[in-house]
């Protein structure tokens, strides 16, 4: 019997799923994922990527924007933006299950060479849309890899590979390659974001940002905004925020010192803006994710 991308993807998180639900495949950037519970919103700024929810049902918010999609629906995300998400539907029996797959740049260059010009791009950061059959039978091919450990160094580019060419041939093949165009506004602000990405502990003046996108302090805040929806002061906090209240959850880290750690100076404005992000302040939101926990 042929087994479907579900059954592949179910078999593997089944043996691999760490207690979050999460199974890291030995491919960069392949994530399956498992949740046999709805949960609760979580905050991440995540990289240019795809999912393919085969199983279940998930919510994605960025910005007043909110997305729905169930299973046969793709998640598409093209930036490095803010999200809210939440798995809306699950359950011991029918758990939420995904595919994730983060975007290779150096791939959607290559390939975007190659290939003929596509329609003009959907300038919006996250998209969603029905599973295109050849991007589920080219992720289907992928898994297939992981049952031979010995191939997955031999053939995992071109399949990656492969996946990518579907993408890009797809609905939102236009918004994708933008991803590869090395001087185009995406992929400037994308060194700009991997410089806030690597050190968001540190004061990082927008005219050294600027200068790592190759623009004027004026145009790199204007498509800075565009790309991401948030200023570059403002995605640094979020940064901050989001390692600070995973390291308070993670390693148990007290609100001021987690604080530090992420390059605050202040615990009381800390607190301020945690409050802001996430609805609680620091104390009542860690005695909620562990009423949550002994649920």
């Amino acid at each position: 019997m042929t087994e479907t991308l579900l059954t592949t993807v179910r078999r593997y998180v089944d043996q691999h799923a760490d207690t979050s639900g999460l199974a890291q495949t030995p491919i960069a950037g392949l994530t399956t994922i498992r949740s046999t519970t709805p949960t609760e919103l979580v905050h991440s700024i995540p990289r240019p990527l795809v999912c393919l929810v085969l199983q279940g049902s998930k919510r994605v918010a960025m910005g007043a924007r909110t997305y729905d999609f169930e299973a046969g629906d793709s998640l598409l995300i093209t930036a490095d933006v803010p999200t809210l998400s939440q798995v809306t539907r699950a359950s011991v029996d029918q758990p939420y299950l995904s595919l994730v797959l983060e975007l290779d740049v150096a791939v959607i260059a290559e390939l975007s060479l190659e290939m003929q010009p596509g329609a003009a791009a959907d300038h919006a950061p996250v998209l969603s849309e029905p599973t295109d059959v050849e991007v589920a039978d080219a992720a289907l091919r992928l898994m297939h890899l992981l049952d031979r450990p010995s191939a997955v160094p031999v053939l995992h580019a071109q399949r990656i590979r492969e996946l990518h060419y579907w993408l890009l041939e797809g609905r939102h093949g236009a918004a994708i390659r933008q991803l590869g165009w090395p001087q185009g506004p995406a992929q400037r602000v994308a060194r700009a974001v991997a410089m806030l990405r690597e050190a968001f502990t540190q004061p990082l003046p927008v005219e050294r940002l600027a200068a790592t996108a190759g623009m004027s302090p004026s145009s790199f805040h204007q498509h800075f905004r565009q790309i991401t929806s948030l200023s570059p002061l403002q995605f640094q906090k979020q940064l901050r925020l989001i390692e600070a209240r995973r390291q308070m959850m993670a390693e148990g880290k007290t609100a001021s010192s987690a604080a530090f750690s992420v390059g605050y100076e202040s615990v009381s404005q800390f607190s301020r803006e945690y409050g802001r992000m996430f609805g609680l302040p620091p104390s009542k939101d860690m005695d909620m994710v562990k009423r949550l926990a002994q649920v």
